[in-house]
């Protein structure tokens, strides 16, 4: 005789258990997907005009664009920008044949896997900040003496000195391993003494009885050094200025003018196939006006690069 909890056990706790195994193969490295369409991940989607943020079932679209043409569509069921970057790089070299002199994206692609990646792997420029690049340039973070960028370090000793000219001294090295898969490398620096130190409370939010440690990661400053030299030179600086009316005007003018605000079609291979068709539309939109604009034969020189 099957005991209560045995029933139990048969009748619901197993069969809940295989339809999690099945969620858990269906969605892969995502974390969710819909029911309704099973390749679809949901994602915090833009505020709307009454300022509800919205939580649905959608697909990340990447395009690259030049001269606000659209020279390659992709579709990608991850949320963030950052992991979208490589696959798309990969899907343009494979589609075209190459990749542009340079590579022009805004702060939500600037991750140290990208910049590597750009850098180490092909012969393109990446022109993109990183997150915090824009809140680097602000007054109130170039004043603020407790951030670890703006601390003297001493490269022949490998030491920092804090606020209250104190040694933060290197003691190991340490990795970090991501959700995904991609290591980043540290080195761990502690102060030597930070007991009766009277910024404290300003400086670490570490436990009474320990000192205030640093995770520096020197291949994710170079990079970000990297990147400020490409903003700042004037080329490039005029580059990504272009970004901004290059790549958005696309998605603009296909929501507005051809009513492309949602899919609706389902699944990866149809949705990729619906959104190729809309900037297809546009592409011919554009050379139409072109044409009428500087006649069948002259048009704007291209420059070789692509926004993102």
């Amino acid at each position: 005789m099957w005991t209560k909890q045995q029933k139990q056990l048969q009748r619901d706790y197993l069969p809940r258990l295989q339809k999690y195994h099945m969620h858990f193969q269906q969605f892969g490295d995502r974390n969710s997907f819909s029911k309704t369409d099973v390749d679809a991940t949901f994602m915090r989607m833009k505020e709307d005009h009454m300022q509800n943020g919205q939580l649905k079932a959608g697909y990340n679209v990447q395009i690259a664009t030049e001269n606000q043409f659209t020279l390659h569509c992709a579709i990608y069921q991850r949320p963030t920008d950052t992991r979208c970057l490589l696959p798309f790089l990969s899907s343009y070299e494979k589609q075209l044949g190459g990749l542009p002199n340079h590579i022009v994206a805004d702060a939500g692609y600037g991750g140290e896997e990208n910049y590597k990646y750009i850098l180490e792997e092909t012969d393109s420029l990446p022109v993109m900040p990183y997150t915090m690049y824009r809140k680097e340039q602000k007054r109130s973070y170039k004043k603020n003496v407790m951030h670890r960028d703006h601390w003297e370090y001493r490269a022949a000793d490998d030491f920092f000195i804090c606020p209250n000219q104190r040694k933060v001294n290197f003691q190991r090295y340490a990795y970090r391993t991501d959700r995904y898969g991609y290591v980043r490398d540290f080195k761990v620096y502690e102060c030597e003494d930070c007991s009766d130190c009277p910024l404290r409370t300003q400086c670490t939010t570490a436990k009474s009885g320990k000192n205030r440690k640093i995770f520096y990661n020197p291949v994710w400053e170079e990079l970000k050094h990297r990147a400020r030299q490409s903003l700042t030179s004037e080329t490039t600086a005029t580059i990504y200025r272009q970004r901004k009316i290059d790549v958005e005007p696309v998605f603009g003018h296909v929501k507005a003018l051809l009513g492309f605000t949602r899919f609706r079609l389902r699944g990866l291979p149809k949705v990729a196939t619906e959104a190729n068709l809309y900037f297809m539309a546009n592409n011919m939109r554009k050379l139409a006006r072109l044409a009428c604009l500087y006649g069948k034969n002259t048009y704007p020189k291209s420059s070789f690069r692509f926004w993102i």
